[in-house]
């Protein structure tokens, strides 16, 4: 059963479902997708692999995601990352191993620079990215809508979106696309301070390569690497693809 922690006050208050394993050694720390959660195949096959290794290992459903509290169409950027930092706060002991996939690749970014600017010592010791979405509302979403659904969104506030992952659309709110443009990092070199390993299917039609090669270019100074997978798509979950990024976590 998952421990729950409270984030945010007052009215913005939410409880955040965590899942902890304990162990030795750098703790890893999942950050899951838009709309995924904690239970996802690879986050499961993380766990696995620290209780057969014996490390420290911890997952969380941001506000509105899986077994957490909150509605998803009132979350955001803020939101979700205000939760990747308390869970960080709450459980992580040492300087963790960031695993973010999609979103939680923006989400595992901007972590790290909040971390960097507040808590070095709490900073990552290495990043691994898989599919990462970063500035994914404006540049994934926003850049590429038609004007009939950016108007949708401006004057009803949300516009459903089919889903190739869920039988239910999803809802992409005007207060996301608008908080989204508060945390944009392209455009500037994104400091991390640490190894990152990023993972991309080159058939993934949500986050093309692309726009992982755009974050690279965006990633001076670091030590970065990224492994293309030709036959990937965007959620790498095949079992080629877990050993890929078990052996990504492990060469950290």
């Amino acid at each position: 059963m998952p421990q729950t922690i409270t984030v945010g006050q007052g009215t913005q208050a939410r409880q955040i479902a965590v899942l902890a394993r304990k162990g030795k050694g750098k703790p890893v720390v999942w950050l899951g997708g838009f709309k995924s959660d904690m239970r996802s195949t690879k986050a499961e096959a993380l766990d696995a692999w620290a209780e057969k290794a014996g490390r420290p290992f911890v997952r969380f459903d941001y506000s509105g995601h899986g077994e957490s509290g909150g509605a998803f169409e009132e979350g955001t950027i803020s939101h979700w990352l205000e939760d990747a930092l308390a869970v960080l706060d709450r459980f992580v002991e040492a300087k963790p191993i960031l695993v973010g996939s999609s979103m939680g690749g923006w989400i595992s970014l901007l972590a790290t620079r909040r971390l960097l600017d507040d808590k070095p010592d709490s900073a990552p010791a290495g990043i691994v990215l898989i599919a990462p979405a970063t500035d994914f509302t404006e540049r994934l979403m926003w850049d590429r809508f038609p004007e009939d659904i950016k108007r949708t969104v401006l004057e009803t506030g949300v516009y459903y979106r089919p889903s190739e992952y869920s039988p239910d659309p999803y809802p992409i709110t005007k207060g996301l696309i608008e908080d989204g443009r508060k945390h944009l990092l392209f455009g500037a070199p994104i400091k991390t301070g640490c190894p990152v390993h990023i993972l991309q299917g080159m058939q993934d039609p949500d986050v093309p390569p692309a726009h992982a090669l755009q974050l690279m270019e965006h990633l001076p100074g670091d030590s970065t690497s990224l492994t293309l997978i030709k036959d990937g798509d965007h959620r790498l979950s095949r079992p080629e693809d877990l050993e890929r990024l078990i052996k990504a976590v492990e060469g950290i």
